[in-house]
């Protein structure tokens, strides 16, 4: 099988992409998988490199574009003014954030007419929208936090919220723009910070409970969900991928992989995961990330549709703990991708 395995991108989540791809080319089976490594620069530009190395930029790349032409799919490589080109099996998409987890190359992976993995141009939109997901789920009868949603430049009343509240961009990965208000007077400097990363700010009450998430691997109905995990907070609230060096874990945050929650609750957890990636058409892949309230309630926080694959990312651990290796789990990722031909 040909692989296309596309990372870096133009969102703030660059360089997390690129660790996600490391772990992807160091577990791929490469007996069974031929990868073709398709890095985008942070400006936007297209290189086929050797592999997602930190410097791949400054290696052997050559120009390519993906081909939007279904009659012909593959990759167009621009080699010494001409272009060649090399046929693909599957795209698989190592990119989060903007462009990544938007529906945005989602879009041009449908116009391949390859299969791909990862969850498609809807669900991605759905997810990315935390507004949208809130009210979708809640639709299906999920518990969501109470909310708000401002459009550009829309005014916004300090004095109209209890705090402390939450200020988010509304489509952005990871925790960036993301803040903890206090008090009214620091509404105004939350909302700027928000809108450097979208023009859409989500507003949210806090959920009192422990934050907890599941992966999730497969097709609806076929669903595996991976083992519970449990964010221990040390002071303030959990920020992914702030930190100057990440793998050497976070300055107020700890990870417990399978959550210190009853057996009854992880079930719940578990099954309320599924709801939830059901009920926003998720496919391949995503990661759920929920609260668990003291009365056993489970609530929605968001679901990230191509979570981190990084040495250190939530996902390949919460897998890990099922028995399935790495390089299982990527083969799963691809198969799931073909089935949906």
């Amino acid at each position: 099988m040909r692989i296309g395995i596309i990372f870096g991108g133009r969102s703030e989540e660059h360089p997390i992409s690129v660790k996600s791809a490391q772990q992807v080319a160091d577990n791929i089976d490469t007996a069974k998988h031929e990868p073709f490594y398709l890095g985008i620069t942070a400006d936007g530009a297209w290189k086929l490199c050797d592999g997602p190395s930190p410097d791949w930029e400054n290696g052997a790349c050559r120009p390519v574009m993906l081909s939007p032409d279904a009659t012909a799919p593959g990759l167009l490589v621009l080699d010494d003014g001409k272009y060649e080109t090399i046929g693909l099996d599957v795209l698989f998409p190592v990119l989060h954030g903007k462009f990544g987890e938007d529906g945005a190359i989602q879009g041009l992976l449908e116009l391949s007419g390859l299969p791909y993995v990862g969850c498609d141009i809807q669900s991605s939109v759905l997810c990315m929208d935390k507004s949208l997901a809130y009210v979708v789920a809640g639709s299906a009868g999920i518990a969501t936090p109470k909310f708000w949603t401002f459009a550009p430049d829309e005014n916004i009343d300090p004095d109209r919220f209890a705090y402390p509240i939450f200020v988010k961009p509304a489509r952005s990965g990871s925790s960036f723009g993301v803040s903890k208000v206090a008090n009214a007077s620091d509404l105004p400097a939350a909302v700027d910070v928000a809108r450097q990363f979208d023009s859409k700010v989500l507003i949210e009450e806090p959920v009192a409970g422990t934050e907890i998430g599941c992966a999730i691997l497969g097709n609806d109905p076929d669903l595996l969900a991976g083992e519970v995990d449990q964010i221990a907070l040390s002071h303030g609230f959990f920020k992914i991928h702030q930190e100057s060096r990440p793998e050497s874990g976070s300055d107020n945050s700890t990870v417990i992989v399978p959550a210190d929650i009853p057996a009854a609750s992880r079930a719940l957890v578990q099954k309320t995961a599924k709801a939830i990636y059901r009920a926003l058409g998720c496919r391949g892949v995503s990661r759920v990330d929920m609260f668990l309230k003291a009365d056993g309630t489970v609530v929605l926080n968001e679901v990230n549709t191509l979570p981190g694959l990084t040495s250190y990312s939530r996902y390949p651990r919460m897998m890990d703990a099922t028995g399935l290796s790495r390089t299982e789990v990527i083969d799963r990722m691809i198969s799931l991708a073909l089935a949906r031909v």
